[in-house]
């Protein structure tokens, strides 16, 4: 099992950057495919980007595209989400999440580890 822990968020205008991270508990954290995902208000929650286990190869929505670099450090157990350019519809709670060996990246039904989420809020 993994346990995973947000932080970063806050409240910045809009053009501005933000770095979260996600801290992951357990010595297997290089066998998972990380995710981050976003809920809006009133909205479904939505896949933003994720970084495989094998190969660290990113993959992104095509709404962050270009402006969100997803990393991930297998020595510290963490993976990041910089965003820059940041737009008032990019408001929302956003979720670290984990899928062992994980192979499907952009769906939340793959993913079976999640954190409390933290707020990010985009000023306009």
């Amino acid at each position: 099992q993994v346990q995973l822990v947000e932080s970063g968020g806050g409240l910045v205008q809009a053009g501005g950057s933000l770095r979260l991270s996600c801290a992951a508990s357990g010595r297997t954290f290089r066998s998972y495919t990380m995710g981050w995902f976003r809920q809006a208000p009133g909205k479904e929650r939505e896949f933003v980007a994720a970084i495989g286990w094998i190969g660290g190869n990113p993959y992104y929505a095509d709404s962050v595209k270009g402006r969100f670099t997803i990393s991930r450090d297998d020595a510290k157990n963490t993976v990041y989400l910089q965003m820059s350019s940041l737009k008032p519809e990019d408001t929302a709670v956003y979720y670290c999440a984990a899928d062992r060996y994980g192979s499907s990246f952009y769906s939340a039904h793959e993913y079976g580890y999640w954190g409390q989420g933290t707020q990010v809020t985009v000023s306009s």
